[in-house]
């Protein structure tokens, strides 16, 4: 999974997402399909509309979740957000 993270991150036309970025956005997609919910599931409990969610996972337009979706996801799946993050701030760059 790291090695992926790094490549999906050097891929052309992902200019804008960042290793730790990707690496938020793997986190909570994984979350998503292990829970078997769906994009407009995701969508509702950070309080968006469910293209949002989509524009996320889209390799190609990308938009980022934030602190504070970070945060109402962790709350609602009983997680830390620090559990959101890599453990070392070098391991995915």
């Amino acid at each position: 999974m790291d090695f992926f993270c790094i490549l999906l991150w050097l891929m052309p036309g992902n200019p804008n997402i960042s290793a730790i970025e990707q690496y938020i956005i793997d986190f909570v997609t994984e979350l998503r399909l292990k829970r078997q919910l769906t994009q407009a599931d995701i969508a509702t409990i950070i309080g968006v509309g469910r293209s949002f969610v989509n524009k996320v996972e889209d390799k190609k337009e990308r938009a980022k979740y934030n602190v504070n979706h970070i945060d109402k996801l962790a709350d609602h799946f009983g997680l830390s957000p620090k559990d959101f993050l890599p453990e070392k701030a070098n391991k995915y760059l």
